[in-house]
């Protein structure tokens, strides 16, 4: 199935010209690192040039290792952080970082936090933490009860009642977690940033947190972006994926294409380990050091690390030079399967990003 006929990209209006709702363009972000290789000051490139985008009422998993920079492009899109190259769009427009401003945006993108114990105040009910968001942006209005109990009704804390005067420890972790959400949904924002959503949860309610975003999708029509090292989480929630490594965008395209068909080894690598994941050669072991954003290798970032370009794979298919001297193109937003792989764009036919069909198995 194309990326153009795909029924669920074209539902999530990635694929009908309009414009995203949420866009990264060419997105960097560097932090200093004390003292750099040859003695110099060093930089740590955290994010290093991403274009990505979220359609309206679209779920992007937003998938990579622990500090591959997904946490950090996330809260560049909150406005959390400024990125020190490109820029974020929200409807079109430019992210302005003037106080008045980000206060209006941040009502509109909401930050869904990965550890409801740690993010909500134990002195505090549930009462008072979901309604921090809504005075701190309007101050006490008079329907501030009604505006509490609809939050936590459509974050699946029915009925409210019961929840209101409750504390932290009182609650399951499920309940926790929705109580985070309530906090978010009660400014009624247009898009959900959530990192690592699941990540504290135990297995028996990760499904039940995963349905109500799908359900504040459709019945909101809420857009979200899901940074999560889940590859499970991102084929049950989302319409596409885009796999980071070391900073950059490697490979993105809709759910299907991504974990049914992977390109890009380091995705055939994160795939690899699942059961039943289709990919042929088995558990992969990703050898070389971890990723340092402060000593990005030359040419492909991981070549270092690529079992294509270890195996002689990348040799045979004459692009062994390329991986080690020649960085791929930042992958563009917008529809459609892309990866940032010299081997891939070679064995993959003289047009590339190709398109590809079919489930993953089951």
């Amino acid at each position: 199935m194309s990326a153009e006929t795909d029924p669920l990209t074209a539902a999530v209006g990635t694929d009908t010209g309009e414009t995203p709702i949420l866009r990264a363009e060419a997105v960097e972000v560097a932090f200093s690192s004390g003292v750099g290789p040859g003695g110099g000051r060093g930089t740590a490139r955290a994010v290093d040039g991403v274009d990505l985008d979220v359609a309206a009422g679209e779920i992007v998993a937003l998938v990579g290792e622990s500090g591959c920079g997904k946490t950090t492009l996330a809260r560049t899109l909150l406005g959390l952080e400024r990125p020190t190259g490109g820029r974020v769009l929200f409807e079109g427009a430019p992210l302005s970082h003037r106080s008045r401003d980000l206060r209006d945006y941040r009502r509109r993108v909401q930050l869904v936090q990965q550890d409801p114990m740690g993010s909500l105040n134990p002195r505090r009910t549930v009462y008072e933490s979901v309604v921090e968001g809504l005075r701190i942006h309007e101050g006490t209005t008079v329907d501030e009860y009604e505006r509490v109990a609809r939050a936590l009704s459509r974050a699946g804390l029915r009925p409210p009642e019961r929840f209101l005067s409750r504390y932290p420890h009182e609650l399951s972790g499920g309940q926790r977690q929705r109580v985070v959400i309530a906090g978010a949904l009660i400014l009624d924002p247009e898009v959900l940033v959530a990192d690592e959503p699941v990540a504290s949860l135990d297995a028996s309610v990760r499904g039940e947190i995963l349905r109500l975003m799908l359900e504040l999708r459709e019945n909101l029509g809420l857009s979200a972006l899901v940074a999560t090292h889940d590859l499970g989480l991102a084929w049950n929630i989302a319409d596409r994926v885009a796999v980071m490594y070391l900073g950059r965008v490697v490979e993105v395209g809709t759910v299907e294409e991504v974990l049914s068909a992977p390109e890009h080894p380091y995705t055939r690598a994160l795939l690899s380990v699942l059961p039943d994941s289709g990919v042929e050669e088995g558990p992969v072991v990703l050898g070389g050091e971890p990723p340092d954003p402060k000593r990005v290798p030359t040419g492909c970032r991981f070549h270092p690390r690529c079992p294509v370009l270890a195996s002689g794979e990348a040799e045979r298919a004459g692009v062994a030079d390329m991986c080690t001297s020649v960085d791929p193109e930042v992958l563009a937003g917008g529809p459609g399967h892309r990866t940032a792989c010299h081997w891939a764009a070679r064995v993959g036919g003289p047009e590339s990003p190709r398109t590809v069909e079919g489930p993953m198995s089951s």
